[in-house]
């Protein structure tokens, strides 16, 4: 089943936010708040799309099972109106075929898959990786490129190399180099969307077709306004919404980072998304006012509830 916000040149939409996964207080899957979150972010921050189950989702400490049922529960909520995206990969290809067929099965309209990490597969590992996750489904791919984590850049040689798969069709980067992506956006129709969000607008300027953010937990009507305007030729509009979010990015982003600090930020609009899992541990006081601080900056209207 297609996305309901594909176009030809944006497979998946053009603002999509990683979401956390809600836990209880006692880290369970809170799925109640799954469907809550879901909805608050495509119907009030504007997002076309969702990446469940991503590494913001904590997807290395949930279970196969609840990943399927969380995914399940994002379809029910949005599926109608926004893209659902499962995060399907990981360092193991066969657990990754695994995680693509079930993600299939719950009602996804397509699969993020990371770069094998920690292994440093080379280059033809990483093709075949891929190949074998994009061949076990009927789904479109996303290829996440984040060198940072995996350990391992997709270079610009296999990515034009995947993108002749049928089902290959666009790459999440966080690897920050425009001109190697301008440079396999110009060879193939692979849809580039910015991963990281110090770099969501210069992305736009050289042809990505959107952002997979995690700010837009609390901004993403922001980024899609940013995206319209860039795309509407009002790039004065566009850049004033990126140097106004920049502090927002910075207290998300540049702190703890991924879910710690989205899960602050939810809890100061008022949107909690319960405890982060071992590993991860919550955002320190000093933080969280920092964050405040940061959000305030940026024009986000807090709850006055403070951090669950």
């Amino acid at each position: 089943m297609a996305a309901p916000t594909t176009t030809s040149d944006a497979p998946f939409g053009r603002t999509l936010t990683a979401m956390v996964t809600p836990f209880t207080g006692d880290g369970a899957v809170d799925y109640e708040a799954v469907q809550r979150l879901a909805t608050y972010l495509v119907d009030e921050q504007r997002n076309d799309g969702l990446v469940v189950s991503g590494t913001t989702g904590e997807s290395p400490t949930t279970s196969d099972g609840e990943k399927e049922r969380i995914l399940r529960a994002v379809v029910e909520a949005v599926g109608d109106r926004a893209a659902v995206v499962a995060g399907a990969g990981s360092n193991d290809t066969h657990h990754s075929v695994e995680l693509a067929r079930a993600a299939e099965r719950a009602g996804a309209h397509g699969l993020l898959v990371v770069t094998p990490y920690y292994s440093k597969p080379p280059q033809e590992g990483l093709y075949r990786h891929f190949t074998a996750v994009a061949d076990a489904t009927g789904l479109p791919v996303m290829l996440y490129d984040i060198p940072g984590r995996s350990g391992v850049p997709i270079q610009t040689e296999t990515l034009i190399r995947l993108a002749q798969h049928e089902r290959v069709v666009a790459v999440k980067d966080a690897k920050a180099d425009l001109f190697a992506g301008s440079q396999v956006m110009l060879a193939t129709d692979l849809a580039f969307y910015s991963g990281d969000d110090t770099l969501n607008l210069p992305w736009l300027s050289v042809g990505a077709a959107g952002c997979v953010s995690v700010v837009g937990h609390v901004v993403g009507a922001d980024l899609a306004e940013m995206t319209s305007l860039y795309r509407a030729g009002e790039v004065a509009g566009a850049l004033e919404i990126h140097r106004r979010l920049l502090p927002v990015v910075s207290g998300i982003m540049m702190q703890a980072g991924g879910a710690i600090m989205a899960k602050a930020a939810l809890a100061l609009v008022g949107q909690s998304a319960g405890p982060v899992r071992l590993p991860l541990v919550e955002a320190t006081e000093q933080q969280v006012e920092n964050l405040r601080a940061s959000l305030v900056a940026g024009g986000v209207k807090l709850s006055g509830e403070g951090v669950a």
